[in-house]
């Protein structure tokens, strides 16, 4: 079932992607951030005050349960590790195509692949490190057609924000098993509305902090900020394919490899959107090293089973 989840996250994931790349054409970078974690807050805050009335039973998958500070802790650090991730990653989606973030974001799952190596002992067979040296690959000859576009892989800003925030988000995945596995598998065992509710909640507030202190006192001098539909839509998308992929880690049998690999070939849907849509150039060379990437992802994916 947690693979089901998995591919179901991998597809909501995509249009994700869409819409923000949507949101953040022209348009200031940490408004549409803070209206996104605001809309998600919005969307989890109504289960906390129902668990709390009990008027959500607890046996309830939607049950938000009272946490302590030991846990909010916990939730906090995620909530910065993700928010981290995503401020890197907007910026560096606003500037460079979706067809060359898409393809590097798919490489993500090979630094949790090698974090779960190092940290929960999952051991890589040959499909696996064959996976890996096709991802690792397929990054040099995307590079090689960002050159086409004007875009220097060593020498640009944006995609070194791309890569920090694939790091960061990998880093995140690897604190995800941790915090949802059960206790006796190493883990905390903490159940996955209670953590997508709160950390929605703790990034709203950063991000509010964030846009009061760095956005609003140089919004006229700064990139202007446009409502757009597409907005809420980010928020939506991200709750619906979070609550998949954090149901999908809290099963017992989950592997956080596996899942990170399976969410990443959300990059099909964010391709077809930059190109058929965005009519986004240097299309067949970048299409070759997406079919690079997708393979490789096959290798883990066979390799994992």
């Amino acid at each position: 079932m947690w693979l089901v989840l998995a591919f179901l996250s991998a597809t909501l994931l995509g249009f994700y992607d869409c819409f923000k790349k949507k949101a953040l054409k022209d348009n200031a970078v940490i408004p549409v951030l803070f209206l996104n974690t605001l809309f998600s807050s919005l969307v989890f805050m109504p289960f906390i005050v129902l668990s709390q009335t009990s008027l959500i039973p607890d046996e309830s998958i939607l049950h938000v349960k009272p946490a302590e500070w030991d846990v909010h802790k916990y939730i906090i650090l995620k909530s910065i590790i993700v928010l981290s991730s995503w401020l890197f990653g907007y910026f560096g989606m606003k500037h460079l195509p979706l067809t060359i973030v898409g393809p590097i974001n798919a490489t993500r799952p090979i630094m949790v692949l090698l974090g779960a190596f190092i940290f929960f002992s999952e051991r890589l067979n040959i499909y696996q490190w064959i996976g890996v040296i096709l991802g690792i690959v397929s990054f040099f000859m995307l590079s090689r057609s960002g050159k086409k576009e004007g875009i220097d892989f060593k020498h640009d800003k944006w995609i070194y924000f791309i890569i920090l925030a694939s790091l960061l988000g990998a880093m995140s995945g690897l604190y995800d098993k941790f915090l949802m596995a059960p206790q006796e598998s190493g883990g905390i065992g903490l159940d996955c509305i209670t953590v997508q509710s709160w950390y929605c909640i703790y990034q709203s507030l950063m991000m509010g902090i964030t846009l009061l202190l760095l956005w609003y006192p140089k919004r006229k001098t700064t990139t202007p900020f446009s409502w757009h539909w597409s907005i809420p839509l980010i928020s939506i998308f991200l709750c619906a394919a979070d609550f998949a992929y954090f149901i999908a880690l809290s099963e017992e049998d989950a592997m956080i490899s596996v899942v990170s690999m399976v969410r990443r070939g959300s990059v099909i849907v964010s391709f077809l959107f930059g190109a058929l849509l965005l009519h986004e150039k240097n299309l067949k060379s970048k299409f070759a090293d997406l079919i690079l990437v997708l393979l490789g992802m096959l290798f883990l994916y066979f390799g994992s089973r």
